[in-house]
């Protein structure tokens, strides 16, 4: 499993007319933790896009529990719990700094686009990877964590 943790402030143009952040921009706040996690592994999007392969998103989910407001600073947690093949399923909870309680949970999944055919592919060789080192870098992390 690979974890990202990424901190975003609640602009004020982030609310509607209620003061709450607009659903919508949780949306926004997913892609800014998943582009922060593929960077983490190496993978900037520019990178992926340079070897002729497109990210689409093909379903988000999310599910509101609470709200954020105006200056609250967010944690954006990103999870990425299994290798692609030819998609990719990434989940994301959201908190308020210092209270574990979820705002939002939600995921999104994405297929691997060929840029020059527009057809579907099975994940490129660079982000299989990529992904495999930092899966075991994840663990060796976790299990060196867990040793007394």
């Amino acid at each position: 499993m690979i974890r990202h943790t990424t901190q975003i402030r609640v602009r004020y143009a982030d609310t509607d007319q209620m003061k709450f952040v607009y659903y919508g921009k949780f949306f926004e706040y997913f892609e800014q933790g998943r582009s922060d996690l593929l960077r983490s592994v190496g993978l900037p999007y520019s990178e992926i896009e340079s070897h002729g392969i497109f990210l689409p998103v093909v379903e988000a989910y999310a599910k509101y529990k609470r709200s954020a407001r105006y200056d609250d600073l967010l944690n954006v947690e990103t999870t990425l719990a299994e290798m692609p093949v030819a998609r990719i399923r990434i989940d994301y909870k959201v908190t308020v700094e210092g209270d574990p309680d979820p705002l939002v949970e939600g995921y999104t999944v994405h297929s691997f686009l060929n840029a020059e055919t527009g057809r579907p592919t099975r994940a490129p060789a660079l982000v299989l990877q990529a992904l495999e080192e930092a899966f075991q870098s994840s663990s060796t992390k976790h299990a060196e964590a867990r040793t007394p």
